[in-house]
């Protein structure tokens, strides 16, 4: 399998493959360390809508989300009623799925209260690897797991907040794309620019 793009040589991991959309996305956001909180909230509304679904699917629809989701400005999202569910349900740019709709508002407005709490989302989430990013040695996808401890315990302390659609493999998918975990492999070139904080 051809693990470089078309326009350098660059060894990326195996999940990139071919698809326009995963390049820039693996490049330059995958594993990337983020603690801006609307950022945050923009990953967990994705992660959960991708829940049963491919995150490509997702990534197509993520304009869409952005345009109709206020941004994910979460403030505005929490202020969610009825009619904005309808609104949002006979949009073609998302995943119209009443459960998934309606668990980004419910998650919206628990996100504000762990703000309240925490100072921001991003203070709260991060304690799950003690502030920091936890460096993975794997060689090959197949050894990367669905979830972990720390997924799980993120995902339990997420649910007794009030969130939804916050399993374990979601969360630790959420870990992955917001760079609390690098789980590039080894051989690929995001792994050690990562692990070098570049």
């Amino acid at each position: 399998m051809n693990r470089s793009s078309p326009a350098d040589a660059r060894v990326r991991c195996a999940w990139v493959g071919t698809e326009p959309l995963y390049l820039p996305y693996h490049d330059n956001e995958w594993g990337v360390p983020v603690h801006d909180d609307r950022l945050l909230f923009e990953f967990l509304v994705l992660e959960g809508a991708q829940a049963g679904l491919s995150w490509l699917t997702i990534l197509r629809k993520r304009e869409g989300y952005r345009s109709v989701f206020s941004g994910f400005a979460p403030d505005k999202v929490a202020e969610y009623g009825p009619e904005d569910v309808d609104r949002l349900l006979s949009h073609a740019g998302i995943v119209r799925n009443r459960l998934k709709i309606e668990s980004a508002i419910a998650n919206a407005r628990a996100f504000l209260e762990v703000q309240k709490e925490f100072g921001s989302f991003s203070a709260y989430v991060w304690r799950f690897v003690n502030g920091e990013t936890i460096h993975n040695e794997w060689r090959s996808i197949a050894e990367i797991p669905a979830k972990t401890n720390e997924a799980e315990e993120m995902s339990r302390d997420l649910k007794a907040r009030g969130f939804r659609f916050v399993g374990p493999t979601i969360c630790y998918s959420h870990m992955q794309a917001t760079g609390m975990v690098n789980d590039h492999t080894v051989d690929c070139f995001r792994w050690a620019e990562l692990k070098g904080g570049f």
